[in-house]
């Protein structure tokens, strides 16, 4: 009867379905508040609400985008906009992502195509097809070119994490826009520019890492450019400690889509609490835009309360702060991002990330040299030697 009682007592309170008939003239946000009440339409108002609060909350933001949202445009119209409304605090995304936002800097165009006018006549016209958006083959084999030069340069011959080389890219990239007149910065020189710190997780699965082979082939040690694996996956833990340390110590995940860059931003919390034993709570909100069924077990589509169980969210963020939209990313954010932004609250200092990423990756050190003795335990396994030396499987 109790439980009875507290489940009406929750429906008599919760809101109403009376939305407001549409004149035109209201903001976006009006329309959200009044016009989405039920299914994906809620799902939307819920994602929006969640990201406001975000900044409301001072949390510091991690977006994730997969897809191909840079050839869509989605960076100029909504990403690279809130980096400079400083919403967005760190990105992980593709490097095909980086890649093809290359390509119109150097006076490239894409362009609208038909999904369905034939992908053979389209090879033979060297057309290159993303479902509805092409370019030509030449795009493609100009931009491996600006990259290998990029890379060629002393600056980049050494062993660096990706948010290190993004950072570099970024800095040359600001300058060669500048040089040509670049009206619309790219994606890589303004996160430069702001100071937001740039992950790929699967770095080799684009074409900037094809042409470091090449150069590797042709060049021998004369290319010493090398990405740090182990060293850029602490560095994402990195600033994750740091960000729960200082400013609100409270974080927030927007993903559009899913993919690697989702869990490669994710993980960092279990890789600190699971693998490392530094404590953290895991994120306080859980925004996601994507189209994929959650009953498959593909982690592209888990929601926040599965991530929950694996340490990647807070509980408050499972049971409260998290929202899935079934939608595709490009229906949807323009759309919230015009509403977030009208609204003049909506905009804060950038909290340049990039800059103190040595600082934090120093401050992890200190929690996990306190947790020396400890993860010591956790690197024997009964009956496998670490070293036949050593009968009794201890580690000196």
């Amino acid at each position: 009867m109790a439980k009875r009682t507290s489940l009406r007592d929750q429906f008599t309170q919760a809101r109403q379905v009376e939305p407001q008939p549409i004149t035109g003239r209201e903001s976006a946000r009006q329309l959200l508040d009044s016009a989405f009440p039920a299914f994906v339409g809620r799902q939307v108002r819920t994602g929006y609400e969640l990201m406001r609060r975000s900044i409301e909350e001072d949390c510091t933001v991690f977006l994730t985008m997969s897809g191909a949202m840079t050839p869509a445009g989605l960076h100029q119209s909504c990403v690279i906009p809130m980096i400079e409304r400083g919403l967005v605090s760190c990105v992980t995304t593709t490097g095909a992502n980086l890649y093809h936002d290359a390509h119109r800097i150097i006076g490239h165009a894409i362009r609208e195509v038909n999904p369905n006018a034939g992908d053979v006549q389209m090879r033979l016209a060297r057309i290159i097809r993303i479902y509805d958006l092409g370019f030509w083959e030449d795009v493609l084999l100009d931009t491996d070119r600006l990259f290998s030069a990029l890379m060629r340069k002393p600056v980049f011959q050494r062993r660096m994490t990706t948010p290190e080389f993004h950072s570099l890219l970024g800095k040359e990239l600001h300058a060669l826009e500048r040089a040509l007149k670049v009206k619309r910065p790219s994606l890589l020189s303004t996160c430069y520019r702001h100071g937001v710190p740039v992950f790929v997780g699967a770095v080799q699965d684009g074409s900037i890492f094809l042409n470091a082979i090449k150069l590797k082939k042709l060049l021998g040690d004369e290319f010493k450019f090398e990405i740090d694996i182990n060293a850029d996956v602490y560095a994402m833990a990195a600033v994750q400690h740091y960000a729960r340390h200082h400013f609100s110590k409270r974080m927030a995940v927007w993903m559009l889509g899913g993919g690697v860059p989702k869990n490669y931003t994710l993980q960092g919390e279990p890789l600190l609490d699971q693998i490392l034993n530094v404590p953290t709570e895991g994120f306080d909100i859980d925004v996601q835009f994507c189209v994929d069924p959650v009953d498959n077990g593909a982690l592209s589509s888990c929601p926040a309360s599965e991530g929950h169980t694996w340490g990647k969210v807070s509980a408050e963020c499972a049971e409260m702060s998290s929202i899935y939209v079934h939608s595709d990313v490009t229906a949807v954010l323009p759309w919230l991002t015009h509403a977030l932004l009208s609204e003049k609250a909506m905009k804060r200092a950038p909290r340049r990330l990039m800059d103190q990423l040595e600082e934090a990756v120093g401050l992890l050190d200190k929690a996990v040299k306190k947790q020396h003795k400890a993860l010591m335990k956790t690197i024997t396994f009964e009956g496998i030697g670490g070293d036949e030396r050593d009968p009794k499987n201890t580690v000196r």
